[in-house]
């Protein structure tokens, strides 16, 4: 029998209680169950754990850790890079893994990085896709995309903008509020007020690079006026927090 041959009745099964002693001729795996290229709809039971223990990389992300923790409506001010929403809503997924809420809302305005894009195509969720696409890879970091869209599929995870946010009581929610620079005083102030009973809300902004003209932004005055207020713990994070690229930070000392 030519090994060629040999090999075929290998592979069709043919010899599987056979011990062979011709070195060169390996028997080939008879399993076909676990996991399978052929996508999704064969790998359901194909799971992987997102969740991992989140660590402190710096004084100021240890006291913004802390002060979620201990307090109901926490700011986070500081410069890009310094894991303010990343933070934030891996504490999010956090409580809600633990029950400590029922859901988590994550909202964002819907702001242009300084130039206009136009039109976007297809409905309001497509349209609104590009401006909380930040809020989604945080999520799919902590969680896998499976997960996400069966959390929100659930209504256990919202994402929307801050136009959508009026009239509404969040309770027994973590609520992120991100890019609040982008945020007037007046949509901060209908903001803060939405937070309900056993609910957290985190907001999350630099003051120093907003979007809006000059003098627009009120998250650096709503800032000021609550850090007098002993229930709500105001984190100003700086360039030694930054935990992306070096040059990242050295860049900002500059610019």
């Amino acid at each position: 029998m030519t090994k060629r041959a040999c090999k075929r009745m290998v592979r069709e099964g043919a010899f599987t209680d056979v011990d062979y002693d011709d070195g060169k001729i390996r028997r080939l795996p008879i399993d076909r169950g676990g996991w399978s290229p052929l996508g999704p709809a064969h790998n359901d039971d194909r799971e992987q754990g997102y969740l991992k223990t989140i660590k402190a990389k710096s004084p100021g992300q240890a006291a913004l850790m802390e002060a979620i923790d201990a307090r109901n409506l926490v700011l986070a001010l500081g410069p890009a890079g310094t894991g303010k929403t990343y933070l934030a809503i891996a504490k999010a997924v956090e409580a809600l893994e633990a029950g400590k809420v029922g859901r988590i809302v994550l909202s964002r305005p819907a702001i242009e990085a300084g130039e206009s894009i136009g039109f976007l195509p297809g409905d309001m969720e497509d349209k609104l896709a590009p401006y909380l696409r930040p809020l989604y890879d945080a999520l799919s970091d902590r969680l896998s995309m499976k997960r996400v869209r069966a959390l929100m599929a659930e209504g256990a995870i919202e994402i929307a903008p801050v136009g959508y946010m009026r009239g509404r009581t969040l309770n027994n929610a973590f609520v992120v509020i991100d890019e609040a620079q982008n945020c007037t005083y007046v949509q901060l102030k209908m903001l803060l007020t939405r937070l309900g009973w056993n609910s957290t809300m985190v907001i999350t902004g630099d003051p120093q690079q907003s979007d809006l003209l000059p003098g627009v932004s009120g998250l650096g005055d709503v800032a000021v006026r609550l850090e007098a207020v002993p229930a709500i713990s105001v984190v100003r994070l700086s360039d030694g927090d930054i935990v992306r690229h070096p040059l990242v930070g050295e860049m900002l000392a500059v610019l």
